[in-house]
């Protein structure tokens, strides 16, 4: 049917609803506190949404369809794993967080450590976060570049991809710079419940366009040997065990490791449960965020599904796009009646608006509280808070840049491509392990000293290298092992505290010989 012109004013109008509401959610900023924590004010359950929809955003809309749409329901195993991992960090991270009364994550690492290992894992936050963000950013573009492509506007769709990711960020910035977190977290529930409905509409047309309707659908996707929840791998042989996703125990093992890194270690979530009132709230937040994340893994496993029954399985070529990505894209401006198109669109621009606008606040958080402030003596309230708004600027554009060098990657490389999804997830998974690492040593033993702890903070990122698929292994002697993204933290994390206690029992030693 494509994208008619009421489409495209309900996509307008929503941008405009989006921005005049962040500003109204966003109260007055008198200090830092206020613009990043929001005071510490913020209830439970509005953070328990703003998690789930700053982590799961646009690679939830687009891409986990497309996981469904080419291989099965497998994927869904990891979440078991993430309510693990979000459980342990609940019960040991968060305790340590308030008692401290920290502002961020790396604040605990800068009072174990000194300031330098501060300043080295809140550095690895920032690398982290542009890269994921960066492609989390390029997938929100894709439906925005079907619409345009089109639209017939006669720019290649490098250029359409650059323009779309312009646009998205743009409007992001505005209620982020001026609303602070509080902003970012109420908008965070709006847009949520705003995807989660388009999803759950896109499902009730899907079902309505089936011939043989559900019964059909999953009669088609069961021959096709999509319906495969559980997968233990046990029939492989161990290259092919360590390389394989998702079995069961490496989603559950390594999931759960994952989670414990990136909901104990990133500010990007750990700034959220840090402006709940109290240590009680911010675990309701987070157990919560685990059990939603499964809901909602499921729904839109099941537009996969869904998907490759009205399409009848065709490979992506066939149906003229570029990437399995772009498969729910297609059907959403293709498949909708004028108006609905507009309105799905609008909430996949809000799965991307929640999760950019909390990855600029938090890399603006992380970047005032733990490098400004901890290294400049002289402190005033109003020139932090525009150094806040300065930093929150500066991101917006790094992030913004990141998504358009994915764009050129992603559409200049060859066949074979990786589910975006799993691009995403596997960057953030690499710097994960390390910084796991050095938290859990500073946890478990005092006599790990600053030397120790990075240390193994480096080697973990290091050893990582020999294990990762990735150009340094073609010059490496030998075959490397290539592990599975899920176990990337997990190999990273073991190796980090394995070597702190090598060094610091080195050093211990050293001294009783002296």
């Amino acid at each position: 049917m494509g994208f008619s012109g009421l489409d495209y004013a309900v996509v307008v109008l929503y941008l405009a609803g989006t921005t005049a509401a962040g500003l109204w959610a966003s109260g007055k900023q008198k200090s830092v506190s206020d613009y990043f924590l929001g005071g510490h004010r913020l209830p439970w359950w509005a953070v328990l949404f703003s998690v789930v929809a700053t982590e799961t955003s646009t690679l939830t809309f687009i891409s986990i369809p497309a996981v469904a749409y080419g291989g099965s329901l497998v994927f869904l195993q990891i979440t078991f794993g993430y309510i693990v991992g979000r459980t342990m960090v609940a019960l040991f991270f968060l305790p340590r967080y308030f008692q401290g009364k920290m502002t961020t994550a790396y604040a605990f690492i800068g009072y174990r450590f000194g300031k330098g290992a501060r300043t080295v894992t809140s550095s690895t936050f920032m690398i982290t976060r542009l890269l994921a963000d960066g492609v989390r950013l390029f997938a929100s573009a894709i439906p925005i570049a079907i619409i345009l492509r089109l639209a017939g506007t006669g720019l290649s769709d490098l250029e359409i991809y650059f323009a779309a990711i312009l646009a998205i960020s743009g409007v992001t910035l505005v209620y982020t710079l001026l609303g602070g977190i509080r902003a970012v977290v109420w908008m965070d529930v709006l847009q949520m419940g705003v995807y989660i409905g388009g999803a759950l509409l896109a499902a009730g047309i899907l079902l309505s366009r089936m011939p043989e309707g559900l019964s059909g659908a999953m009669k088609m996707a069961g021959e096709a040997g999509k319906l495969k929840l559980l997968f233990s791998g046990f029939g492989l042989s161990f290259r092919e065990f360590m390389a394989q996703p998702y079995t069961f125990f490496t989603a559950l093992i390594g999931g759960g490791v994952f989670s414990l890194a990136s909901h104990g270690t990133d500010q990007l979530i750990v700034q959220r449960l840090l402006a709940t009132r109290n240590l009680r709230d911010s675990r309701r937040a987070l157990i919560g965020s685990g059990i939603v994340v499964f809901f909602q893994f499921a729904l839109f496993l099941f537009i996969g599904l869904l998907l490759f029954g009205f399409y009848g399985g065709k490979n992506p070529a066939s149906l003229g796009l570029a990437t399995t990505d772009e498969v729910f894209a297609k059907f959403i401006v293709e498949g909708f009646p004028p108006g609905l198109s507009g309105l799905v669109v609008a909430a996949i621009l809000a799965a991307a608006m929640s999760t950019l606008s909390s990855s600029i606040n938090s890399l603006a958080s992380s970047t005032t509280l733990d490098l400004y402030q901890t290294y400049r003596k002289r402190k005033s309230p109003r020139t932090d808070l525009i150094v806040s708004r300065l930093s929150t600027v500066i991101w917006a554009f790094i992030i913004t840049g990141s998504a358009c060098v994915f764009a050129v990657l992603q559409l200049k490389s060859p066949a074979g491509r990786p589910a975006v999804v799993e691009l995403g997830l596997g960057i953030a998974s690499y710097t994960y392990g390390g910084l796991l690492g050095i938290f859990c040593l500073g946890f478990l033993s005092r006599k790990i000293k600053s030397r120790d702890a990075l240390i193994g903070f480096f080697t973990g990122l290091t050893a990582l290298l020999f294990l990762v698929e990735g150009p340094l292994q073609k010059i490496l002697p030998g075959e490397g092992l290539h592990i599975a993204w899920p176990l990337y933290t997990l190999f990273g994390s073991l190796i980090a505290i394995g070597m702190g206690y090598l060094s610091c029992l080195a050093r211990i030693f050293g001294n009783r010989k002296n």
